[in-house]
């Protein structure tokens, strides 16, 4: 007598097999995201620290004009971080915003974070209109 499976038996297999490669597809998912955003998290705080030395640094007492993401922040005497970090993804929607006010004695930089960020809202930053729910602003503010 040959034994073999049914095709019952074999419906419930790929059944489940489906139901946990599509499991672990989204949760890879969630993964990455939740990644990108902790590299956003990370890359902030670093520009912040960058920008906080320049101003304690420089002569005048102020934060940089403008920050080129991709280059460096520097005055003439110094380099407070190399190769200022573009946003993971680097889109028109998932990009870090600089933005300094009060003649450059305050500053705001902001993120798109996937997952969602501190603000509950989506505001709109910088001169183009970006999307932006994470900011950031002078040691002891977000």
């Amino acid at each position: 007598m040959k034994k073999a499976f049914t095709l019952v038996e074999i419906l419930v297999v790929v059944t489940i097999i489906s139901l946990l490669a599509s499991t672990a597809a989204i949760s890879y998912a969630q993964f990455i995201k939740q990644s990108r955003d902790t590299k956003r998290k990370t890359d902030l705080e670093q520009i912040r620290a960058a920008i906080e030395m320049y101003r304690n640094f420089s002569t005048t007492g102020e934060y940089p004009a403008t920050i080129t993401f991709g280059d460096d922040i520097k005055d003439a005497t110094a380099t407070y971080l190399t190769k200022v970090a573009n946003d993971p993804l680097r889109t028109q929607t998932y990009t870090y915003v600089y933005q300094t006010f009060s003649g450059n004695t305050d500053y705001s930089i902001c993120a798109y974070l996937e997952g969602g960020g501190t603000s509950s809202t989506v505001t709109i930053c910088g001169p183009s209109s970006l999307r932006c729910n994470y900011c950031m602003g002078p040691y002891g503010q977000k």
